[in-house]
C-alpha cells in the first residue's frame, strides 16, 4: 500500500477539510466561555456558555444526520461549512461595528455549532470510500481522522489562547471564519473518488456516496429507520450510554472547570490553551500510533486501559493542585490514552452501521453521546459556586474511573472483539480492514 499518488489525494484533503474546520471550532470552544467569564465574573454564566456551545451540538447530531443523507456527505460538508462561517463572522462584525449583547452572542455561537455538527457528521461518513480509494485499511483510517481531530485540539488550543490575547475574545472569531472557508473549498476541489458504495448489509449499492446525488425517501421515515436500527443494537447503545456519562464530565471540564482553573491558579487564556494543547497532542501521538498497530490490539481491554487513563487523573491531578509542568505532563499522557478511545469506537460504528443510514445513525449516536454534555456544563457552574473548584474535580475524577471499567462487565461489549464482530452481518464496508 502506497499513499504517495494521486489515489490519496481526496483521503489526505478530507484529512486536512477536517483538522482546519475543528481548529476553528477550537477557538470558539476556548474564547467563548474566556469572554462570558472576564465580562461577568460568574462560573454559573460560564456553565450557560458552555451550554450554548454544546446543546446545538445535541440537536444538530440528533436532527442533522438525515439531512445529510438526503443531500449527500461531500455536498453537506460543503454548505454546512459555507453556512457555519457566514453566522460566526457576524459575531466579530458586529462587536467591532456597533456592538454585540451578550444574548446576540450566544445565539450566533448556539446556530453556528447546530450547523457545524451535521457537518462533522458528513466528513466522518465521507471516510470508508475515501478510505477506499486510497487502498487504506478502514481500522487505519479511522485511526488518522481521530488523529487529524487531535492535532485540530494542539493546534487549535494554544492558537486560541494567544489569538484571544492578541486580537480579543470576539475579534479571534475572524480566525474560525476563515477556517469554515478554507474546509469547504477543500472538500469541494480534492475529495472526490470513483468507487461506488456497496451496502454490506443488504448487498446492493446504495443511492449515492460521494454526495452528488441525494437520498430520494422521507426526512422523518429516514430518522425513524435510523432510530430503529440504534435502539436494536446492543453495542451501539452500549457505547451511547458510557459516553454520554464520560462526555458529560468532559464538558464541565472543558466549558467551566479548566476555564476557572486555569483564570484563578494558572493566569488566564495561555495556559488554558497549552492545556488543552498538551491534551491534543498526546491525543495525536496515540491516534498516529494507534493507526498504525491498533489492528493487533485486543479491543475491549484496549478500549477500557485508555479511556480509564484518559479521564480520571486528570481531574484528581487538577484537585491535587500539583505544579503547572507536572499538568502538562499528566494531560499529555491522558490526551496519549485517549489517542485509542475513538478510533476503536470509531471503527466498531463504522463494522455496525449500514452505509445508507450512515450519516443518520452516525448524528443519531453523536446526540446520545453529547445529550450529557449541556447538563454537565451547567451543573459544573453552580456545583463550583456552590460546592467549590476541588471538591467538585475529586468527585468527578473518582467517577469518572468508575464509569469507563464498565465494558469489563462484559454483556453487549463482548461484540466489539474482533471475533464477534467478523461476521458477515458486520463486516467492514470496506472489505480491507487487517485483523
Amino acid at each position: 500500500m502506497t499513499l504517495g499518488t494521486k489515489r490519496a489525494t481526496p483521503l489526505y484533503a478530507l484529512y486536512a477539510a477536517h483538522t482546519i474546520s475543528l481548529t476553528g471550532n477550537m477557538i470558539t470552544l476556548i474564547s467563548l466561555p474566556l469572554y462570558v467569564l472576564a465580562r461577568t465574573g460568574s462560573a454559573s454564566a460560564t456553565g450557560v456558555a458552555g451550554v450554548v456551545a454544546t446543546l446545538p451540538i445535541v440537536l444538530g447530531d440528533l436532527f442533522g444526520g438525515a439531512v445529510v443523507d438526503r443531500l449527500g456527505y461531500r455536498r453537506a460538508s460543503i454548505l454546512t461549512d459555507v453556512f457555519g462561517g457566514c453566522v460566526i463572522a457576524m459575531v466579530p462584525l458586529l462587536h467591532v461595528s456597533v456592538g454585540v449583547p451578550l444574548w446576540a452572542v450566544f445565539a450566533f455561537a448556539f446556530v453556528g455549532a447546530l450547523v457545524d455538527a451535521p457537518g462533522q457528521t458528513a466528513r466522518r461518513a465521507l471516510l470508508p470510500e475515501v478510505a477506499q480509494e486510497a487502498g487504506v485499511p478502514l481500522e487505519r483510517a479511522v485511526g488518522w481522522m481521530e488523529a487529524a481531530e487531535r492535532g485540530a485540539r494542539l493546534l487549535g488550543a494554544p492558537a486560541a489562547g494567544f489569538l484571544v490575547v492578541a486580537l480579543g475574545s470576539l475579534e479571534a472569531l475572524f480566525v474560525d471564519t476563515a477556517t469554515f472557508i478554507v474546509s469547504a473549498l477543500l472538500v469541494a476541489r480534492l475529495v472526490t473518488f470513483r468507487q461506488p458504495m456497496v451496502d454490506a448489509h443488504e448487498g446492493a449499492v446504495s443511492s449515492s456516496t460521494n454526495g452528488e446525488r441525494p437520498v430520494e425517501e422521507g426526512y422523518w421515515k429516514g430518522l425513524r429507520e435510523g432510530l430503529a436500527f440504534l435502539a436494536q443494537d446492543r453495542l451501539l447503545r452500549a457505547i451511547v450510554l458510557l459516553v454520554v456519562v464520560t462526555n458529560l464530565f468532559d464538558a464541565a471540564s472543558s466549558t467551566v472547570l479548566l476555564p476557572v482553573y486555569a483564570q484563578r491558579e494558572l493566569g488566564g487564556a495561555v495556559a488554558l490553551g497549552l492545556l488543552i494543547g498538551a491534551m491534543g497532542g498526546g491525543a495525536m501521538v496515540g491516534s498516529l500510533l494507534f493507526g498504525v498497530i491498533g489492528h493487533r490490539l485486543p479491543r475491549r481491554p484496549t478500549l477500557v486501559i485508555a479511556f480509564t487513563l484518559a479521564g480520571g487523573p486528570v481531574f484528581l491531578a487538577l484537585a491535587a493542585g500539583v505544579p503547572f509542568w507536572m499538568l502538562l505532563v499528566v494531560k499529555a499522557l491522558a490526551g496519549f490514552s485517549a489517542g485509542a478511545v475513538n478510533p476503536i469506537l470509531g471503527t466498531v460504528e463504522l463494522e455496525r452501521i449500514p452505509p445508507r443510514m450512515r450519516a443518520r445513525v452516525f448524528g443519531l449516536v453523536g446526540a446520545g453521546c453529547w445529550a450529557g454534555m449541556p447538563l454537565g456544563s451547567l451543573l459544573a457552574g453552580f456545583a463550583v459556586d456552590h460546592a467549590g473548584l476541588r471538591p467538585t474535580l475529586v468527585f468527578i475524577g473518582v467517577l469518572y474511573i468508575v464509569m469507563t471499567l464498565q465494558p469489563l462487565r462484559g454483556g453487549a461489549w463482548r461484540e466489539m472483539d474482533r471475533q464477534a464482530s467478523a461476521t458477515p452481518q458486520s463486516r467492514p464496508v470496506t472489505g480491507t480492514v487487517e485483523v
